[in-house]
């Protein structure tokens, strides 16, 4: 037992020479630790301004650096384009992208004395008086605890007084920056939105970008959807990057005073790095938006179709097909929404956590290191001979105005970090805006991008097929009252050649009948007769576009009274200085047989659906009335009597003969020929035959025609009657 207590004991002895050795060796290493740091203190307070000026030279050097990055960026090669679809394969901050925003930026704001450049300057002031007032809140802020700390009541009070005080100018600053930013985005989208419209609705250019250029599928979710979104998301980024900006320069200033060029410097390089990594690892989102801006009018158009092509489904009973056609697309949307989503989790965690977290900690030790460093041995002297000695209370008061000018720099940094993001979901804006000018101004200058499809896909394929039929262009000269055709080829948008070479000649009183079988190119001929489509060879003589009027199978009615359905597209002021009023409109409906429409309706004024409100019948004599309304030399009519009786139809076009309108007709009804004394035959393998019509013998000769085709068919059948019989017989 004697021994075991001995062993016990030297055990014991032998652990605590090893405790005191260690002892020993850590808190001389921790002296040493605290001799290097005190030296270190001692030293950077010795020579504090050439350390603060090699400071102020890297800062500079970086800057200038980056300066160097910027113009190397902006005056870098452009990137080539995709030929086919006219637009690059993603949106990201280059070069492009500010040629986007400058493009765009100058359309929103018009001038340095536009209204919109006015409100932007009132902005700008109040962001820096907001950024004032923050700098005097956070002074105020650490001169209410200091008071606290030291037991200063009236202090304490007179401190709340004036932070209540602050609140008045601070509120409403709030209030009016959220306003103006409001009304900027509003101006914003009216400009764009009026720019837009401008180039849409001119020359015929909304119904070539559907039509004959193959770029933009959903030009109406482009100028209703994603204008919009560029004006709200342009507005914001102005606030959220310059509001930041300015409160990270001011901060900073501040900071520099409080704990030295030295420590700010320190924050910022911890900060630039975790910048860095976090644009490392940042996801293409103006690439993504971009995506989803398309998935989302594709989606869109898919439903206008729906809608547009209502009729057919139903009667086809195809309301399955086109619900697994729209799912498939919102599937697409929703998958690719999803992707983003998932995205932004992993993101936004690593920025909150870089930004709320990493870069409090660092402030928090900025903060914190001028006060432990006079605590320690021999440096409290140093320290206080460069910045002065300080008390209990003022190392409170300035840690705390320097921790709440650190938070709010670091909230500063952390939005310019989220306007990072925004600025690359605005270059996806910016890249859908900007196509759709690109577009615009193509499709107004007559140049388009089309795909081909079937023989003319084929023979562009071709090395030795010669030029292309497409990039060609004729001649149109404006005639005082004939239309001639001559040497002009009939070509769709897509490259088919309907017809190599057509030409005809039309005069006042030359009434023309169009037939031949579908595809063979009558409506084409219209088009290119009335704009739509370009002349891509020889040359069209014709008369201003307000002497032809084009009456189609389905009349256009629209969003207006009844007057506006018969003088449209007039309105009230141009039939007021043409000097016509509403008895004359009703004398034309009544030479129409349509004169209980006004009473009917509700009278002149009555506003309604009319698409659905009138007949079929009903709409063709309205578009027959309007045709009279207007007096053109040359009216179009494409099927326009189908949904009349024959009654009506003498009456359309006796009336049009008698007024002086020449007429050419696209019908098959026999019943018309007797008003025309031309006619235009295509044989649909792209020939054609122009000549004089006697309406008279051609039916006789049709009726003939009908008459031995009969007799043939009789003839084929007693023929066949016979073989059974002989084979009967045998």
């Amino acid at each position: 037992m004697v021994a075991a207590v001995n062993t016990d004991m030297f055990v014991g002895a032998v652990v605590d020479r090893i405790q005191n050795a260690l002892y020993q060796r850590v808190h001389g290493f921790k002296r040493r630790q605290l001799v290097v740091l005190t030296k270190a203190v001692m030293l950077y307070a010795r020579h504090q301004k050439n350390i603060r000026r090699s400071i102020v030279v890297l800062v500079c050097i970086g800057l200038i650096s980056r300066l160097r990055q910027m113009i190397k960026l902006t005056t870098s090669e452009r990137k080539p384009k995709d030929v086919k679809s006219g637009s690059r394969q993603k949106a990201q901050l280059d070069r492009q992208f500010f040629e986007n925003m400058r493009r765009l930026v100058g359309i929103a704001i018009p001038g340095l004395l536009s209204k919109e450049f006015g409100m932007l300057v009132a902005h700008t002031v109040l962001l820096i008086f907001r950024t004032f007032l923050s700098v005097v809140v956070a002074t105020l802020d650490g001169q209410i605890v200091s008071s606290l700390v030291r037991l200063q009541g009236r202090e304490f009070l007179v401190g709340i007084a004036k932070w209540m005080g602050m609140a008045v100018p601070a509120t409403l600053t709030n209030s009016l920056l959220g306003y103006v930013q409001t009304m900027l985005a509003i101006r914003f989208r009216q400009n764009l939105t009026e720019h837009v419209h401008a180039k849409y609705l001119a020359n015929n250019t909304y119904y070539a970008v559907g039509n004959l250029d193959d770029r933009i599928k959903n030009a109406d979710q482009l100028i209703a959807v994603d204008v919009a979104k560029f004006a709200s998301s342009l507005a914001e980024i102005y606030s959220n990057l310059a509001k930041p900006t300015l409160d990270a320069f001011v901060y900073n200033v501040q900071l520099a005073r409080s704990l030295g060029v030295e420590s700010l410097f320190g924050i910022m390089v911890i900060i630039q790095a975790s910048m860095g990594m976090l644009r490392v690892l940042t996801p293409p989102f103006g690439q993504l938006v971009a995506q989803e801006q398309r998935l989302e009018g594709d989606f869109y158009f898919a439903h206008s179709r729906l809608i547009e092509n209502a009729e057919e489904i139903a009667l086809y009973r195809g309301h399955e097909a086109e619900k697994r056609t729209i799912s498939r697309r919102y599937m697409r949307l929703v998958r690719h929404v999803n992707r983003v989503f998932r995205l932004n989790v992993f993101y936004g965690m690593l920025e909150d956590f870089v930004v709320k977290y990493f870069w409090g900690a660092a402030g928090l030790v900025a903060c914190a290191a001028p006060v432990f460093a006079e605590r320690l041995p021999g440096a409290q002297r140093a320290v206080a001979a460069v910045q002065g000695a300080s008390t209990f209370g003022d190392r409170t008061r300035d840690f705390i105005t320097n921790r709440r000018l650190l938070l709010s720099g670091s909230d500063a940094l952390g939005r310019m970090m989220y306007s990072y993001r925004e600025i690359v979901e605005l270059a996806g804006f910016a890249e859908r805006v900007t196509e759709l000018l690109t577009v615009l101004d193509d499709v107004n200058s007559g140049n388009y991008v089309k795909a081909r499809v079937g023989k003319s896909a084929e023979k562009s394929l071709e090395a030795d097929s010669g030029p292309d039929i497409i990039s060609q262009r004729g001649q149109v000269i404006e005639s005082a009252d004939d239309v001639e055709f001559i040497k002009v080829p009939i070509v769709s948008p897509n490259g088919d050649v309907l017809v190599e070479q057509l030409s005809f000649h039309v005069t006042p009183g030359r009434h023309l009948l169009i037939v031949g079988p579908n595809g063979c190119g009558k409506s084409s001929m219209f088009r290119i007769l009335g704009g739509l489509w370009p002349v891509y060879g020889g040359t069209l003589r014709k008369p201003s576009m307000s002497q032809i009027f084009y009456i189609p199978q389905r009349p256009y009615l629209p969003i207006g009274t009844l007057r506006d359905q018969i003088i449209y597209p007039d309105n009230a002021s141009d039939m007021a200085q043409k000097g016509i009023v509403d008895a004359e409109l009703l004398d034309i409906l009544r030479v129409m047989q349509l004169e209980t429409i006004v009473e009917r309706e509700g009278g002149w004024d009555a506003v309604k659906p009319w698409r659905d409100a009138l007949s079929g019948g009903d709409k063709q004599r309205i578009a027959m009335a309007r045709l009279f309304y207007h007096r053109p030399q040359y009216a179009i009519m494409d099927e326009c009597t189908s949904t009349v009786s024959m009654d009506v139809e003498k009456i359309m076009y006796t009336h049009a003969t008698k007024l002086g309108i020449t007429l050419l007709t696209v019908s098959h009804r026999q019943s018309l020929w007797q008003y025309h004394n031309y006619i235009l035959q295509y044989d649909g393998q792209g020939g054609y035959m122009f000549s004089k019509l006697d309406p008279n013998r051609r039916i006789a000769l049709m009726e003939e025609k009908q008459q031995i085709e009969q007799e043939l068919a009789l003839i084929r059948d007693m023929e066949a009657r016979l073989g059974e019989l002989e084979s009967q017989s045998v």
